[in-house]
Order: C-alpha cells, then structure tokens, then sequence
C-alpha cells in the first residue's frame, strides 16, 4: 500500500468536496468514505455528511460511509448525528434506512459497534452513536438467515 499516494488521493478528494457544485462535492464524500479510516479523511467526510447547501451531499456521504459497515464509518456518521440540525438527521436516517434494511447479520454487526461507540471517550461520538443505535432498532431487515 503506498500510503503517500492515499493521502495524496484523500487531499484531491477533500478538495473537490470545496467545490460549489453539489455534484462535486457529493461524488468527493461518496468517494472519500473509501479512506475513511485515514485520520486526513476525518475533518472533509465531517464537513460532507453536515453540507450547509445540499442535502443530497449528507446522504450521498452518509450512504457511502455506511456501507462500509466497519467502525470507521459508524463513527464518522455518528459524529456528524450528534450535531446533525433535523433536516440533515432526516437524510442520514434515510441512508441508516437504505444501508441496513436488508440483512440483518449486517443491522446486527451494526447495532453490536455502535453500543461500544456509545461508551467512547469523545462525547460527541457517544452521543452520536446512542442516536444511531435508536435509528437502527427501528429497521425490520428483510432478509434473515434461514
């Protein structure tokens, strides 16, 4: 792994989410949540899933960070939860909704990281992971092992 070229790739991307156009930004954070366990991807993926002009950059960010399904990605939205202004709570419970209603060994790895985020030393993501947990005991997965 050439991690000089990955912060290299994180920084274009962090720079491109700068970008006025929506579609920009909302491709960097979707991308960007590739690296989201880079601390240099932290600040940029904080600032896309929380865009104060389009909502559509939250869930597209939000959604790709999810679908990670590790706690590098639970811990971003989390954060971005506990501050989030209802508007952008609704687009990331959609995008909670989209990533984990389909099988539920995935809803339940989820709902196992964010009870042990919910006892991290960073207020901010304990908090966010407490409002993750109540957002993710209200999906009914579809499919579950026979």
């Amino acid at each position: 792994m050439d991690s000089d070229l990955r912060r290299a790739v994180v920084m274009t991307l962090g720079e491109l989410g700068r970008s006025d156009d929506w579609r920009d930004r909302a491709d960097a954070g979707h991308s960007l949540a590739g690296f989201a366990e880079m601390p240099e991807a932290v600040e940029p993926l904080l600032g896309l899933v929380l865009d104060g002009r389009d909502t559509f950059v939250t869930r597209r960010t939000a959604e790709g960070l999810l679908r990670r399904k590790d706690r590098a990605g639970l811990t971003i939205v989390a954060s971005a939860l506990a501050v989030a202004n209802d508007n952008h709570a609704d687009y990331i419970h959609t995008a909670i909704f989209d990533v984990f209603s389909i099988f539920s060994e995935d809803l339940d790895e989820a709902l196992r990281l964010c009870e042990e985020m919910s006892g991290d030393t960073d207020d901010r993501v304990a908090r966010g992971a407490r409002r993750l947990y109540e957002s993710l005991t209200e999906i009914d997965p579809v499919l579950r092992p026979a």
